[in-house]
C-alpha cells in the first residue's frame, strides 16, 4: 500500500507490501497529505458539573483572540464576566464579544432562542459598554438550529410530567434544549438557514401543530411567534455566514488567535455524563468538532476549567455530595447560585474521580483550577480519590451511576468515596 504521496508503506496487517508497478497518476493539490495547519483552536471545557468559572478562563484568554467561538448547548449555559466593574451575564453570546476586537461565532452545534438572544444583548447593552456594537462582530452558522417558544413549553410539560415519577425529574432549565436537540435528531426541525430564505417555505414546516397534537395542554400563539421571528429574520440576515467555510477560511489563512468557549461540563455530556441527569448535547472535546466543522487535527490546546470544590444544579448522582454545615459553608462563601435559573447549587468536596474521567475523556493539556480561595476558612480539606461499592473498588468512574445512586444507595448496595485530608 501506498500513501497519497507515492511513499511506500505496509498492509493493514503489518505485512510488507508485495511492489508492483505503479500508475503515475498526477494527484491535484487538494488530494495531497495536508501540511500542518498554519491555526489551531484552543479549546476551554469545564471538567465537573459545569459551573467551574469557564467564564472567567475564557475572558482572560479572550483579551487577544482573534475569533471566539461557541460549539453546542444553548441558552440553558450561563457565563458571567466582570469588565470594568460592570458584570455581564452570558446565555447564548460568547463572551468574548466583549473584546471589541475579536469576532464572536455561534456555530452549527448551537440551538438558539433568537428572542433569548436579542434579548440578552439588550439587557447586558443597559449595563455597561462592553456590548456596544455587537452585532457589527457577531456571526452565526446558517445551519443551527431555532428554538421555538413552543419547545420550550414541551420542555416544561415533560419535566412536569417527570416529576410525577419520583426520582424520573431531569431539572431541566426548562430554556427547550432537549426538544430542540430532538426536533434535529428527528429530522424536522428548523435552522437559521430557513428563516433567512422564503419566509412562507418556513411558516409551513413549523411544527406547531404536531407538538399540539403530542401535547394537548400545550397553550401557544405561533402566528404571534411566527410575526415576531419574521422581524428578527431582517436582523438575523447579515450575521448569518456559512460556517463551515468561516472557519476553514481562520484556520487556514493568515496566524490568528481561535477560542472556543464549551458550555455546560463533561460530566453533563449526552454521552459521557451521569446520563439520564445530562444536557442535550456534546459537552466534551468532540462537540467542537461537530458543532463547528472543525476536523480533529485543527484542535490544539484543551483547557479543563476545575472548581477546587465540586457543584451541581439538580438532581443526579454527586458522591462527595456535602449535606452539611460543609455544604452550606461553600454555597454561602461561593456564591453558589444558578446563573440561568438561580438555583441553589448542591456543593461537596473536589472528586478527582470524575476530573480524572474527564481528562479521559477530553485529553486535557493542562487544568485551569478555580475558587480555591473559598476554602481559606476551613481547617482541613478533603478531596475523593477512589469509590467503593459494597466494599469493592471501582476501577474508574462508572457509566451507571446514576441509576445506580438513586435505585441502589438507599437500599442494599452503598457507593462510598474515599477521602484524602489535606490541613
Amino acid at each position: 500500500m501506498a500513501d497519497l504521496n507515492g511513499r511506500e508503506s505496509v498492509s493493514l496487517n503489518g505485512e510488507p507490501v508485495v511492489k508492483r508497478a505503479r500508475e503515475h497518476v498526477q494527484l491535484s493539490t487538494s488530494l495531497r497529505i495536508p501540511k500542518e495547519p498554519q491555526n489551531k483552536v484552543t479549546v476551554v471545557l469545564g471538567a465537573q458539573w459545569g459551573d467551574e468559572g469557564k467564564g472567567k478562563v475564557v475572558d482572560l484568554l479572550a483579551m487577544d483572540a482573534d475569533i471566539v467561538c461557541r460549539c453546542q448547548g444553548g441558552n440553558n449555559a450561563g457565563h458571567t464576566v466582570v469588565v470594568d466593574s460592570v458584570e455581564y451575564d452570558f446565555h447564548l453570546l460568547p463572551s468574548g464579544v466583549l473584546n471589541k476586537k475579536a469576532t464572536s461565532f455561534i456555530g452549527n452545534g448551537v440551538v438558539i432562542h433568537l428572542p433569548g438572544l436579542f434579548e440578552e444583548a439588550e439587557k447586558n447593552l443597559q449595563k455597561g459598554k462592553g456590548l456596544q456594537g455587537w452585532e457589527e462582530r457577531l456571526k452565526i452558522s446558517e445551519r443551527a438550529h431555532i428554538v421555538f417558544n413552543f419547545h420550550q413549553a414541551v420542555d416544561g410539560i415533560q419535566e412536569q410530567q417527570r416529576q410525577q415519577q419520583e426520582g424520573k425529574n431531569l431539572g431541566t432549565t426548562k430554556k427547550g434544549i432537549g426538544p430542540a436537540y430532538s426536533s434535529k435528531a428527528a429530522r424536522n426541525g428548523l435552522r437559521v438557514c430557513d428563516l433567512v430564505s422564503d419566509f412562507s417555505v418556513f411558516e409551513d414546516k413549523c411544527l406547531a401543530e404536531h407538538y399540539k397534537r403530542m401535547y394537548p395542554k400545550l397553550n401557544i400563539n405561533i402566528e404571534e411567534e411566527l410575526e415576531q421571528l419574521k422581524g428578527f429574520a431582517e436582523r438575523l440576515r447579515p450575521l448569518v455566514t456559512d460556517g463551515v467555510y468561516f472557519m476553514h477560511k481562520a484556520l487556514t489563512g493568515p496566524s490568528k488567535k481561535i477560542l472556543v468557549e464549551g458550555a455546560n461540563a463533561a460530566l453533563l455530556d449526552i454521552d459521557f455524563g451521569t446520563y439520564p441527569f445530562v444536557t442535550s448535547s456534546n459537552c466534551t472535546v468532540g462537540g467542537v468538532c461537530t458543532g463547528l466543522g472543525v476536523p480533529p487535527s485543527y484542535v490544539g490546546r484543551v483547557y479543563g476549567v476545575v472548581k477546587a470544590y465540586t457543584t451541581r444544579v439538580g438532581v443526579g448522582a454527586f458522591p462527595t455530595e456535602q449535606d452539611n454545615d460543609i455544604g452550606e459553608l461553600l454555597q454561602s462563601r461561593g456564591r453558589e447560585f444558578g446563573v440561568t435559573t438561580g438555583r441553589r447549587r448542591r456543593c461537596g468536596w473536589l472528586d478527582l474521580v470524575l476530573v480524572r474521567y474527564a481528562h479521559m475523556v477530553n485529553g486535557f493539556s493542562a487544568i485551569a483550577l478555580t475558587k480555591l480561595d473559598i476554602l481559606d476558612t476551613l481547617p482541613e480539606i478533603k478531596v475523593g480519590v477512589a469509590y467503593k461499592v459494597d466494599g469493592e473498588p471501582l476501577p474508574s468512574f462508572p457509566g451507571g451511576v446514576s441509576s445506580f445512586w438513586f435505585y441502589f444507595h438507599s437500599i442494599v448496595l452503598s457507593l462510598k468515596c474515599l477521602f484524602s485530608t489535606f490541613r
